[in-house]
């Protein structure tokens, strides 16, 4: 969308037109008087915002009605059940997933040559759609059919003779219909735009009203046209109405929310929707988007780093712009863990949506960036550790059809729980990112106390962006982007046979408990894992400590075997096991070396509490040890890192996020291994969010070792988050201590060079 050149003249790609200027306008509360919101419009599916007539219902009475799996409920006469009780129906388990689309946002399509605005097509959906169920993914989905939005929740964002104006192109000829395209910015309208685009709407309304009323975890809205572009009174860059813009209006106004996330990860700048919540601290919106200093679209001096927000919303506008095409899987992990994350945490938002466009995956003609679509699935997970799970991804951009497809798929995957699947690569971020990197922290920092906490960076002068390394377009048909389309089809390929290699396992999750666990309520999903490992194995490692010779420490560490070795050989993804206390060091040992010797190519470790390093063990880059609650911060090797146990909610997110999540992902285990040891001090919520986020390195891998003195509560919750569910809450944020602070600094200081992950700023080129 728009041109992709270099514009003819510096200062004119820093300022908005005058027509975008005058267009930009405010938001608009109120629309027609005669509708309200949350209420379909004429013509509109029989779903929407009706009174839940079910007596044995437990929600507030009205609910967004869904189709009833199967048709009419038994004994009901009536098609329709409130999504709170679906999910609970007789027709199978509960579903955590909805999937809301409508094929007639299939209808709008370009009726004049305009090479521009040709990308943007019904296939973009349809074979998303079609590959969602190749992949068995829609069907694991509670599927709602869009409605359409009504004038009045439009006019939460969209001023009157805007909505009027576009309501007016189902009658115009073709002829009228270029003309009035041509007075916006890459856009084109069709006699079903109106329709099409009230659907896209009410599709981002029906999702989040499924979400916040419990009727689902998450959900994924499939749309066309897409919205983040779109302002009060403007279409813009193939947007008519602000999808996610009036879903996050919506949700505050409807459901009574006072945090909204929104992270835009489309390549674009969403300008509109920064216009309409920058000075609204409520909603906390971060993009990243393609930048090259102003010489992208849309031009826009206010997409860059230093574009914070305005009044009382400065500081919850979060830019990180791009300048360089390339990005990769490492620099946009690195953007959520060193931007996005340490802010999220600390505004702790009710609801996270996401303006989910795939022109940042590789592939696409766009955004010319090399992230892969299994990344997609890393950042959904990251995110879904925010607001209790509640992730609502709206579609917004994505033209190369199979780099889309494949990425919603990856996205759906995350939603439904199943582990992502590792990322390829070497995670080593770009030069060009740590510089944007490091700019956003700087011109945040005085607003968040997250990023003012892990040490100051300066704020890069426009001078000191490396404008040598921005690289120039890429001309269609030309070699180098015939070889970036070759590089596109190789990653999208490999997707392909690691999805065969790496199926989703029938059993997510496994316990080994010993009898005096049989109490503990588990998931109905949630292996128990009553055998133990071959009594000849079990006595052969058994002999390395003498703890092990205990019968009852023998007996566990059978079922430790057990379950390690079903994780090893594919069987199972990941798993809970509890050893006696005297019994926890030798049997973590054990396990070190039984999965070192029996496949597992590296093994991260994370012990927390009163825990040491095997002495023996070889420092051959095989295994990573980090203790948490040493002593001290030391790292008497790039292998071997302690640090002390942060006191406080700010702390503890800060060590997770800027040490221990960098070196996983910089690591690329195949397995980890969580350890909690005598004394590890950490509270439900920690444990659970720290095991939640180390799915994601590992591929889903992860074996979580408690002493059998742990409250049956912190099994039972580590159990449902391995499944894929949202940890609890940390609390209110405190600030980490200086001590803290001190040695998150001592360490990444002396890491860094090594662990690429680790870094916030760009090193200084002599």
């Amino acid at each position: 969308m728009g041109q992709h050149g270099p514009r003819p003249g510096p200062q004119a790609s820093r300022q908005p037109s005058s027509r975008q200027a005058a267009l930009r306008g405010g938001v608009l509360g109120a629309g027609s008087e005669s509708e309200e919101v949350g209420k379909s419009g004429p013509g509109s599916p029989p779903v929407g915002l009706l009174p839940c007539l079910d007596s044995a219902c437990s929600c507030p009475g009205s609910l967004p009605v869904v189709p009833a799996p199967g048709g009419c409920k038994e004994g009901t006469g009536s098609a329709f059940t409130c999504p709170a009780r679906v999910a609970q129906s007789d027709h199978g388990c509960a579903m955590r997933t909805a999937l809301v689309h409508h094929e007639d946002m299939t209808a709008a399509r370009l009726l004049w040559e305009d090479p521009e605005c040709e990308i943007e097509r019904p296939e973009r959906l349809t074979t998303a759609l079609e590959r969602l169920r190749q992949w068995g993914l829609e069907q694991r989905c509670l599927q709602l059919a869009a409605r359409e939005a009504s004038e009045a929740e439009l006019g939460l964002v969209h001023s009157p003779e805007y909505v009027s104006l576009v309501r007016g192109t189902q009658t115009l000829s073709t002829r009228e219909l270029q003309a009035l395209s041509g007075q916006y910015d890459a856009v084109y309208f069709h006699p079903s735009t109106f329709h099409c685009a009230r659907l896209a709407v009410g599709a981002a309304l029906q999702l989040v009203d499924a979400v916040l009323t419990g009727a689902v975890h998450n959900g994924l809205a499939l749309v066309r046209p897409p919205g983040h572009h779109s302002q009060r009174a403007a279409a813009n860059g193939f947007c008519v109405f602000n999808n996610v813009a009036i879903a996050a209006k919506y949700a505050k106004q409807r459901h009574g929310l006072h945090r909204i996330l929104i992270v835009d990860w489309d390549v674009h700048h969403g300008q509109g929707i920064q216009y309409i919540f920058e000075d609204d601290p409520s909603v906390l919106y971060f993009s990243w988007h393609r930048y090259e200093h102003g010489h992208f679209w849309p031009y826009l001096r206010e997409s860059d780093a230093d574009a914070v927000g305005q009044g009382q919303g400065r500081g919850f506008t979060v830019n990180l712009p791009w300048n360089q095409v390339g990005m990769g899987n490492a620099d946009y992990v690195a953007a959520f863990l060193h931007v996005l994350l340490p802010v999220a945490f600390e505004f702790d938002p009710e609801l996270v949506l996401i303006s989910a466009g795939f022109d940042s995956a590789i592939g696409d003609p766009e955004g010319q960036m090399r992230a892969t679509p299994q990344c997609f699935s890393h950042l959904t997970q990251l995110l879904q550790v925010l607001a209790g799970g509640r992730v609502c991804a709206v579609l917004e951009g994505g033209y190369h059809l199979e780099s889309l497809s494949q990425s919603v798929c990856m996205v759906a995957k995350a939603l439904l729980g199943d582990p992502a699947l590792p990322l390829s690569g070497p995670m080593e971020p770009h030069h060009s990112a740590l510089e944007s990197i490091q700019s956003v922290r700087a011109a945040q920092a005085p607003h968040w106390k997250s990023l003012r906490q892990q040490g100051s960076t300066p704020i890069l002068n426009p001078s000191t962006y490396s404008l040598e390394r921005r690289a120039s377009p890429v001309s269609p048909g030309g070699p180098k982007f015939k070889a970036a389309e070759a590089q596109a089809s190789a990653a999208l390929s490999s997707l392909l046979d690691q999805l065969h290699l790496n199926p989703t396992l029938p059993v997510r999750t496994a316990v080994a408990l010993t009898a005096l666990d049989a109490a503990l309520v588990l998931p109905a999903d949630v292996l128990r894992k009553e055998g133990s490992a071959p009594q000849e194995e079990t006595r052969a490692w058994a002999r390395l400590h003498e703890a092990l010779a205990q019968d009852k420490a023998l007996t566990a560490l059978g079922k430790v075997l057990h379950l390690l070795n079903g994780i090893l050989d594919g069987q199972v993804s990941s798993g809970i096991a509890a050893t006696p206390e005297p019994a926890l060091a030798p049997t973590l040992d054990v396990v070190i070396r039984r999965s070192l010797s029996h496949g597992a190519r590296r093994l991260l470790c994370v012990a927390v509490g009163q825990l040491d390093r095997p002495t023996d063990l070889a420092d051959d880059g095989r295994n990573l040890w980090l203790n948490i609650r040493g002593k001290e911060a030391a790292a008497p090797s790039k292998f071997q890192v302690s640090v002390p146990l942060p006191g406080t909610t700010g702390g503890f997110v800060s060590c997770v996020l800027a040490l221990v999540l960098p070196l996983a992902y910089g690591f690329q285990p195949d397995l980890v291994l969580v350890a909690l040891g005598p004394a590890h001090g950490l509270q439900v919520p920690q444990a659970t969010l720290l095991a939640s986020l180390l799915r994601g390195p590992a591929g889903g891998r992860v074996l979580v070792l408690l002493e059998q003195g742990s409250t049956s509560q912190l099994a039972g919750v580590l159990a449902r988050v391995l499944q894929g569910e949202a940890p609890p809450g940390l609390g209110p944020f405190s600030m980490a201590s200086p001590e803290d602070t001190q040695a998150l600094i001592y360490l990444r200081g002396q890491l860094e060079a090594e662990w690429k992950m680790l870094q916030v700023a760009a090193p200084q080129v002599p």
